[in-house]
């Protein structure tokens, strides 16, 4: 467990060098929240009745979304990974004396964490200067901002996870292209980026819920912005322990079945 801590701090420290690439995503984040929540204001506006969510949970929603952009972005592949498999460099990664998929987790977890923080308060911050019900706002009970940052943690696990799963599978494909592709846009769909699930048919929301996806940003941001009620929190962060062990069960299992039939040209 050490070595992999060890893997971890080092990628996390690596990762926090990139300050340009963070200004430069931060500035995104912050132009496309402020674009969605004059978005949403304006159809709130011509029928407030109609919308499943408050405009100030609405709000704290899109801010928090685009604050915690880089944790949960499906889009954030490992590159390396997928190559290192494709190419057959996996096998420098057998010479060494760790568990390939543990070491690809510590590594995933860190660069995702590193893109996070760098961009995470200054969003924050922005969100909270803006007034209500357009804006941030911090004030919620102890208990919800606990279950809240425990769903966080878990949100980013399940994410890894799912990652984890799509490299596996690249030891069985030609090209991860086409699951890639297919995970961004299921993720952006059933996961709450298009828009809030609240907002969706309510035979597709139910559909949506029992997905992977459901269980990366919609719990933690719905759990913060209050429109999970607290009876229902521990369901939700339930699903979202069972979808980490289902997850990252078959992750485990497909690397290393994979890493047991490769064939590594001139070894």
């Amino acid at each position: 467990m050490k070595k992999y801590l060890s893997f971890f701090k080092m990628r996390l420290m690596a990762g926090l060098q990139y300050r340009a690439a963070a200004l430069a995503g931060m500035s995104t984040q912050l132009v496309w929240g402020a674009m969605e929540v004059l978005l949403y204001r304006a159809f709130w506006l011509e029928a407030p009745e109609r919308f499943p969510m408050g405009m100030q949970a609405l709000a704290a929603y899109i801010w928090l979304q685009q604050a915690f952009l880089a944790f949960f972005a499906l889009w954030n592949w490992e590159y390396e990974i997928l190559e290192s498999v494709k190419t057959g460099s996996v096998a420098y990664e057998l010479l060494r004396p760790v568990n390939v998929y543990s070491m690809w987790l510590a590594r995933t977890a860190a660069n995702r964490l590193a893109r996070g923080l760098l961009r995470l308060l200054p969003v924050l911050a922005v969100g909270c200067l803006i007034p209500a019900p357009y804006g941030l706002r911090l004030r919620v009970p102890l208990p919800v901002f606990g279950l809240f940052l425990l769903s966080s943690v878990l949100m980013l696990v399940v994410v890894c996870a799912y990652s984890l799963l799509v490299y596996a599978l690249t030891f069985y494909l030609t090209d991860p292209g086409g699951i890639m592709f297919l995970s961004i846009a299921a993720a952006d769909l059933l996961g709450g980026a298009i828009v809030p699930l609240p907002f969706l048919p309510s035979w597709l929301r139910g559909i949506a819920q029992l997905t992977p996806f459901a269980s990366m940003q919609n719990v933690p941001l719905r759990i913060f912005s209050g429109d999970i009620p607290l009876g229902q929190i521990p369901a939700a962060m339930g699903l979202q322990v069972l979808w980490i062990a289902v997850l990252g069960a078959a992750g485990y299992l497909l690397t290393k079945r994979g890493l047991g039939r490769a064939v590594i040209l001139g070894g």
